[in-house]
């Protein structure tokens, strides 16, 4: 039997799992048309968009998020004003408190030009005078709101967040609230 390996493109105000919370005010995976037995590997948190991958595969979850593998994924972060090379500096060399965890260290740097995306719905809120800037995070973890909560340390919280990349394999073009199936080359993309 054939297994399945999906990328989703998760929007804005999606749980990564199919059974909604009692009482929240999200959407599930159930609201995508997605084959019948698959799951999420791995999460991105409702405020949180871009690249979910999803399969029917057991065993893929633990070979792509296991920490000793060092699975890279790549996230754009606006975050609030523009950090200096210093700011940037902290985030790539790791240690930063993360509750009981310091943070490994990091690929980060400034995205200029900013990256032309679609909309945010809700869009995020608009300071007229405080500026934002996007920066690229290249992580080997997956902390709970680790990227919000490394940009925070260094003075600049994080207004919007889109994971582009899973090992090799970009978001691309895929649009939100789309989703294909990976060809044998992509999965390889993927896992290496």
């Amino acid at each position: 039997m054939r297994s399945l390996l999906l990328a989703l493109h998760k929007p804005y105000g999606v749980l990564s799992q199919f059974t909604p919370e009692p009482g929240s005010r999200w959407r599930t995976l159930a609201d995508f048309g997605l084959p019948a037995g698959v799951y999420a590997l791995g999460r991105l948190d409702a405020d949180s968009e871009g690249l979910l991958l999803l399969s029917d595969e057991p065993g893929l979850n633990n070979r792509l998020l296991e920490p000793a593998r060092a699975h890279r994924r790549e996230y754009w972060a606006q975050v609030e004003r523009v950090p200096s090379p210093a700011a940037i500096a902290r985030l790539e060399h790791g240690g930063l408190a993360i509750d009981n965890y310091k943070s490994l260290p990091c690929r980060a740097s400034l995205l200029s030009p900013a990256p032309v995306l679609a909309p945010r719905d809700p869009p995020i809120r608009f300071r007229k005078n405080v500026p934002d800037s996007w920066l690229a995070l290249e992580l080997v973890e997956g902390k709970n709101r680790q990227v919000r909560r490394m940009t925070a340390a260094i003075g600049h919280p994080t207004l919007r967040l889109i994971r582009v990349r899973i090992g090799e394999f970009q978001l691309g073009e895929l649009t939100p609230g789309k989703w294909r199936e990976l060809n044998a080359k992509e999965r390889t993309a993927v896992f290496g």
